[in-house]
């Protein structure tokens, strides 16, 4: 195929592969980077007998990922090839990874960055993009059974199983969140017990946030106003506050309650503990 013809096909799916990538690796900048190297790839090794070059490219872009994620400590850059005419890669727009986040949902893409890579592409692959198993199991290096499980456990960290007293708590928790953000002092006053404690570990304290205060009115003060980045997440089957501005997770807020109210607000921003935390999503 005709390489300007190949680039302006590759041009038409930079989009969706992009999007692709992204959810896999939650960083603009990693996509754009899997999407250029399975540009790289294509125009070096031709379109070939390719029916579907939609197809084709999504499974050079999953097989990148996941290779970068395995190897994301000591990240690759991979070389351009000086003979492939290379489409222009697209500036990234200031506000261009905090639309793609929001429009997968900061929560899903912290819970995602939790999974194994193999889970994580199985997942997306298939959940999110509809690719059967069997194109799926040669991208992970396993059976099409395996992958399908590799998938379904995924599923199930994903969606999680709230606790049944969470249900109730949940609610307060997006109460408390909707009334930071709106400014709504009663509101925030509603969802409080007055004698809350909010504390935080040396981490989130570095990122700003108070030592220790107490009473409801002062913890409602802080969080007047504020919380715009904030999300409603489960920890372990419990409901907690999840702030991950572009789905990059910064802090949590565990929370507990008295009498069906905030009792105790605890920021934690040490990555050691953030690791350890089991997250799934709190909707549904």
């Amino acid at each position: 195929m005709d390489e300007n013809l190949l680039a302006a096909q590759f041009e038409a799916d930079r989009g969706h592969l992009t999007r692709v990538a992204y959810r896999m690796l939650g960083s603009l900048p990693e996509a754009e980077d899997a999407v250029q190297e399975s540009w790289l790839r294509l125009s070096r090794d031709g379109a070939g007998d390719v029916a579907n070059l939609t197809g084709w490219l999504t499974t050079v872009v999953a097989r990148i990922s996941l290779d970068m994620l395995r190897k994301r400590k000591s990240r690759r850059e991979y070389p351009q090839d000086p003979q492939a005419p290379e489409p222009a890669a697209p500036e990234t727009a200031p506000d261009s990874e905090r639309e793609l986040a929001d429009s997968v949902g900061v929560a899903l893409l912290v819970v995602l960055q939790a999974l194994e890579p193999a889970e994580r592409i199985a997942f997306v692959l298939h959940d999110m993009f509809d690719l059967p198993f069997e194109e799926i199991a040669p991208i992970v290096g396993r059976s099409t059974v395996a992958t399908r499980q590799l998938a379904s456990r995924a599923r199930r960290r994903v969606q999680g199983a709230p606790k049944e007293e969470a249900r109730a708590q949940r609610a307060v928790v997006d109460a408390f969140l909707t009334a930071a953000r709106e400014g709504n002092f009663e509101g925030l006053l509603a969802a409080l017990d007055p004698q809350v404690v909010m504390r935080g570990d040396a981490a989130a304290i570095k990122l700003g946030g108070p030592r220790q205060v107490s009473g409801s009115a002062t913890v409602a003060k802080f969080f007047n106003g504020r919380a715009q980045a904030a999300r409603t997440i489960l920890v372990d089957g419990a409901p907690a506050v999840l702030v991950a501005p572009n789905g990059h997770l910064l802090l949590v807020l565990g929370v507990t309650f008295r009498n069906g109210k905030i009792a105790a607000i605890e920021a934690i921003a040490d990555p050691d503990r953030l690791a350890a935390m089991n997250f799934s999503l709190a909707d549904g």
